[in-house]
């Protein structure tokens, strides 16, 4: 497994079409709703399998010099349980550093808070219900 920072067409192919079918699809989403207006100026992080396939996608913006947000993650439905988001989780949290961030926040699904818990993220407080149905949670975590 290799995480990269997608960059051809084709690569982001695969990541739009993960980040769609983990986090858009089971909820009846239309495609396209994957992507957002800022994702031009976000970093993107794909794990790949040997078999070249994504499996697991990220991204990471800075909401300011100091404050770099998780957002979008995914790891595909076969491969979860395997510890695949805790390497994009690293992976983005050392680029939000090496670009100045002491402090990381993101938006959790309700059914990811623990997740999230055991890479070192803290509940801020209850935020908004998405889709009608998935309660999300600021969580915070000190680089």
């Amino acid at each position: 497994m290799k995480i990269i920072e997608p960059a051809t067409t084709e690569q982001f192919e695969q990541y739009y079409r993960l980040r769609y079918q983990a986090l858009r699809e089971p909820w009846g989403q239309p495609e396209g709703s994957e992507r957002l207006d800022d994702d031009a100026s976000a970093i993107h992080a794909m794990l790949m399998n040997d078999a070249g396939e994504a499996v697991g996608v990220c991204r990471l913006h800075l909401n300011t010099l100091q404050e770099g947000q998780l957002r979008l993650m995914g790891i595909r439905k076969d491969q979860q349980g395997k510890q695949l988001g805790n390497k994009l989780i690293r992976y983005l949290e050392e680029r939000a550093r090496a670009l100045g961030a002491e402090r990381m926040t993101l938006e959790a699904r309700d059914y990811a808070v623990n997740f999230y818990r055991r890479n070192g993220y803290e509940v801020v407080e209850k935020t908004y219900l998405l889709f009608g149905s998935i309660q999300h949670y600021r969580m915070a975590k000190q680089l």
